[in-house]
């Protein structure tokens, strides 16, 4: 049989079966244990006998597989990661940051997410198929996922919260300090001359970390001897919605929203109603990365480390999985002022 002969061989016999080594040995001409040697680069194989292993692995489409490797090595050197929704940038970016990071360390990633809110019961279910999969460690990026439905699995696999504050015990987090943020939002608008101002309070069942961020602002403004105007709102996409409803009437001069969106969503609210930011109202956000951070756009928001906070997540589980710790961690990174241009000195006569 010629050349071209075998190798459609081959690929007949590929479809039927996922390869194994023993038909790399079989195609190389080479003993099984050559080949394990070759594909996991351990023991003495020469070069002669390396390049036709590879060639033969590549043409039959070999594929190693992680759970076998596993069971011999017991780590998978993989890495699973929750994140809640990977439409919002928060999610996007932790996800690219966390992939780099693991990847230099040579780990993979297998990531579970949503194409909108992950609700509790679903996060729960991804937990547990992850799990399942023998991952060496779990990242955790979900603010509406209780602690207590976390700490079941402390006992099977090394934890990283990402993006909040976690306290409990076994569980390592990694976040930036939503009440410095807020306090540091709130101080802006103090200093700008603002005396009235509305902070758009997020449900805390719906995002721990919003929630968080909403408190420290209404509880800066109260320390300023001011009365913060509150609206609530059952999640950030609403706060457009609950403004709309709220702001004729409210005398505020500013608008403090959970989030950057939501702050865009406000902004696009007063362009319906013929104002503006900051001629009309002063408009916050908060997250500050992504497209809209943009100078461009200029919101006046606060920026999260977000690209720390995921590589910090993964070196940090990788050592404890590594043996190289065992004690848990609360890694509080903080962010920085965003002043932009949504947001001015009051006027005099305002």
């Amino acid at each position: 049989m010629d050349k071209r002969g075998q190798g459609l061989e081959r690929m007949a016999r590929a479809r039927g079966k996922a390869p194994t080594i023993l038909d790399i040995a079989a195609e190389a001409g080479v003993s099984k244990s050559a080949v394990s040697r070759a594909l996991s680069g351990q023991g003495e194989v020469s070069a002669e006998a390396r390049e036709r292993i590879e060639r033969a692995a590549r043409e039959l489409g070999y594929v190693a597989n992680a759970m076998a490797r596993g069971l011999v090595s017991s780590r998978t050197k993989t890495v699973g990661v929750l994140l809640r929704d990977v439409t919002r940038p928060f999610y996007a970016w932790l996800q690219v940051a966390m992939q780099r990071a693991a990847e230099q360390r040579g780990y993979q990633i297998v990531t579970v997410t949503s194409a909108g809110d992950l609700e509790v019961a679903d996060a729960l279910q991804s937990l547990k198929n992850l799990v399942s999969l023998q991952v060496d460690g779990l990242v955790v990026s979900s603010a509406r996922l209780p602690s207590e439905k976390i700490v079941p699995f402390i006992d099977r696999v090394p934890i990283v919260v990402a993006g909040r504050r976690e306290t409990s015990r076994g569980i390592t987090s990694v976040f930036c300090d939503d009440a410095d943020g807020g306090n540091v939002l709130a101080d802006h608008l103090l200093q700008l001359g603002h005396q009235h101002i509305a902070v758009v309070l997020v449900e805390q069942s719906y995002s721990l970390s919003q929630y968080a961020r909403g408190v420290a602002m209404i509880g800066r403004i109260r320390a300023a001897g001011r009365t913060p105007v509150v609206w609530e709102a059952a999640s950030d996409r609403e706060a457009a919605r609950v403004i709309a409803s709220e702001l004729d009437g409210a005398g505020v001069t500013a608008i403090m929203c959970p989030t950057d969106a939501a702050a865009v969503d406000v902004l696009e609210l007063l362009r319906q109603r013929g104002e503006a930011a900051p001629e009309d109202f002063a408009v916050t956000g908060y997250d500050g990365f992504g497209p809209l951070s943009t100078p461009y756009l200029g919101l006046t928001t606060f920026r999260q480390p977000v690209e720390e906070i995921g590589r910090t997540s993964i070196d940090l589980l990788l050592d404890r999985i590594e043996g190289k710790t065992d004690q848990d961690r609360l890694v509080e990174l903080r962010g920085s002022l965003v002043e932009g241009r949504t947001a001015a000195e009051v006027l005099p006569n305002v």
